[in-house]
């Protein structure tokens, strides 16, 4: 067993371990970190944990130690500065005719660098962009392309559900989502309902399509013959969430009638496969 305390970035959901180095922090301390970039500020998710040596990936980093007030002061500095920055950028960026749209910016905390995040449908030559920045900021400057997705995540919106976007609230990775998923529970494939604000297939449809995906093999195929208590019928349509299935059936004074059976009640003959849904496109990242 190993000491962690886990801690989040501004700019993402996900947990990182560090090593507290004996210092006792609580959920929502600032705290000064090392970092591949130099020191960042982050804040406490995890407060000190005993965890499993398997869940580390070593050599954990040590926390360099609490923000004190002076650090929050340089927090807030650099926020209120990016804006500006980012204002001074999008002038420079129509001037120069680039076809790119500036997403975010942020200053690193010692202010060694200032780093723009953008969105643009090709490659972007900003060479010259950058050495203006340069100039007029005098720090190092790097800009960062992003995607659809990235660009949602960064700046938050309503999904169309009417709550937050999963990504910006609680996703730590974006996770593979295909046009498969939303085949198999049912759903319509119009790219308009089955995409979020960032155009993408939405997140959602991954979190429950392990239970679809199973479901989903155990149900008769529609059109299929299955044997129920009132005789032999042919499936309709099927329920997944209920794990129903609507058959048409004969009665025995030769009138159809459509009736709803569960699983458990019905003799099945061929059994719904994924073959047709294999052979949709398999992702859209």
């Amino acid at each position: 067993m190993a000491i962690i305390v886990g801690i989040k970035f501004r700019s993402t959901n996900k947990i990182y371990y560090f090593d507290p180095k004996n210092i006792e922090f609580a959920e929502g301390d600032g705290v000064i970190v090392e970092t591949a970039r130099g020191l960042e500020y982050a804040t406490v998710s995890i407060a000190n944990k005993d965890v499993d040596e398997s869940e580390i990936v070593q050599p954990l980093k040590p926390v360099v130690r609490k923000a004190t007030d002076d650090d929050l002061k340089k927090v807030k500095r650099n926020l209120e500065d990016k804006e500006h920055a980012l204002v001074v950028t999008r002038e420079k960026v129509t001037e120069a005719g680039l076809n790119m749209k500036l997403v975010d910016a942020e200053y690193t905390f010692d202010r060694q660098k200032l780093i723009f995040y953008f969105t643009a449908d090709g490659r972007v030559d900003f060479r010259e962009l950058v050495r203006t920045l340069a100039s007029i900021f005098k720090v190092r400057i790097e800009l960062r392309q992003i995607y659809e997705r990235d660009d949602t995540k960064m700046r938050g919106a309503l999904a169309p559900c009417g709550r937050p976007c999963c990504c910006t609230t609680h996703l730590p990775d974006f996770e593979k989502v295909s046009i498969k998923m939303a085949k198999i529970q049912g759903l319509s494939l119009n790219p308009q309902k089955i995409s979020g604000v960032c155009g993408r297939l939405m997140c959602c449809l991954k979190y429950e399509n392990a239970y679809y995906s199973e479901v989903y093999k155990q149900m008769p195929k529609v059109g299929s013959k299955v044997h129920t208590a009132d005789g032999e019928g042919t499936v309709e349509s099927n329920d997944l969430i209920k794990q129903t299935a609507r058959v048409k059936v004969m009665l025995k004074d030769g009138s159809f009638d459509v009736k709803t059976y569960s699983l458990e009640d019905m003799q099945i003959g061929e059994r719904q496969s994924t073959e047709e849904i294999d052979a949709l496109p398999d992702n859209e990242e």
